[in-house]
């Protein structure tokens, strides 16, 4: 589960928001979309607590995987200093990511996504396409500035993007692209803030898979950081659990 990775290349491709290829031994893996590694932030104690980031591409043929994030935090922006070459040590994979069994060939899922959390929705979005699924996109950012995957989405399938400040696309939210949208949709995934996730829950007719966003500490089920309450009952905790859950099972 620990792993010495080895950084290919770092590019920023939004405003704070930095794609990381990681060159690392996948061999011992099968990797599902949604799931996400701990990076240790370095060799120091500066940063005791490693920062989990999600998993945006996996490239078996390669060894290699992508991690997409935002440097916001002491942390981040240290991650986000990694050079090509320089080793990178992480925990992985953890979490309990998307189950892409649950739709089959000739289906039709949307995938949404808010801010950070459209990452681990692309590298879900490609295994959906393999297996015949067609895919339709909703993207929701703040403003223009932080637009990033919108090609690399349309590729795969209808795109559309929302922006708060309308600097782009729609003006509001994905929920506002999603009540003009005629299609007839056999399952929905989604990732991003909780308020989004929270209306998706409650509002979308079909079955469906959200992924929740927390701060984590130990990032394997110890520290009881990122505990969430189960709507029949009981907490789970988001990094061992989760951060993917069913609709409705988790109370948002």
């Amino acid at each position: 589960m620990l792993q010495s990775a080895s950084a290919i290349s770092i590019s920023k491709i939004a405003d704070n928001i930095f794609e990381l290829v990681l060159s690392i031994n996948l061999n011992e893996y099968t990797l599902r979309p949604g799931q996400f590694v701990h990076v240790r932030v370095g060799k120091s104690t500066e940063h005791v607590l490693r920062r989990p980031i999600s998993i945006s591409q996996i490239d078996y043929e390669n060894n290699q995987i992508t991690i997409t994030f935002r440097a916001e935090g002491q942390g981040t922006k240290k991650i986000a200093e990694i050079r090509p070459g320089d080793a990178v040590d992480v925990l992985m994979p953890l979490g309990n990511g998307y189950d892409i069994t649950q739709s089959q060939a000739g289906s039709h899922a949307v995938i949404i996504g808010g801010g950070i959390g459209v990452p681990p929705l692309f590298e879900l979005s490609k295994q959906l396409n393999e297996q015949g699924v067609k895919t339709t996109h909703i993207l929701g950012f703040n403003s223009k500035k932080d637009v990033f995957y919108e090609q690399q989405f349309k590729a795969l399938g209808d795109t559309y993007i929302a922006t708060a400040d309308g600097t782009y696309g729609t003006e509001g939210f994905v929920t506002d692209i999603l009540k003009h949208l005629d299609d007839n949709f056999d399952k929905f995934y989604a990732c991003g803030p909780k308020v989004m996730l929270k209306v998706l829950d409650e509002s979308m007719p079909m079955d469906g898979f959200i992924s929740l966003e927390e701060r984590m500490g130990c990032g394997f089920g110890v520290c009881y950081a990122c505990v969430c309450q189960m709507t029949g009952g009981g907490q789970a905790k988001i990094c061992t659990d989760g951060p993917v859950f069913r609709k409705g099972a988790v109370v948002l």
